[in-house]
């Protein structure tokens, strides 16, 4: 059963932007806060940021002040809103609870590149 389904990478040069999707059930999304992690190459999977149910944020000091977590309640979606993006941000971006209580998706694939 896909539990969460990723969407939005792609290639983006240095300095650039992309938007993040993140669709999971409504059971899911009404009962757990939802988080964006990701894995860079060869590198261990890492949280990126976290939404609470209440609506309160929480970031990776690696991405502060360029990333925004958000999410719309009535199509159980949440969102990263990635600015000022580095290399280093090249990743394979995964949603899931705060937690990883849920089972892993495809994830989305970033890469910052010139």
């Amino acid at each position: 059963q896909v539990q969460f389904v990723e969407s939005g990478g792609g290639l983006v040069q240095p300095g650039g932007s992309l938007r993040l999707s993140c669709a999971t059930s409504e059971s899911i999304f009404g009962n757990y806060a939802m988080a964006w992690y990701r894995q860079p190459p060869g590198k261990h999977r890492e949280s990126v940021a976290l939404i609470t149910r209440g609506g309160s944020t929480n970031y990776a000091d690696s991405v502060k002040g360029r990333f925004t977590i958000s999410r719309d309640i009535t199509k159980n979606t949440v969102y990263l809103q990635m600015n000022s993006l580095k290399p280093e941000d090249t990743a394979v971006y995964y949603c899931n609870t705060d937690g990883a209580n849920g089972s892993w998706g495809q994830g989305t694939q970033v890469t910052v590149s010139s």
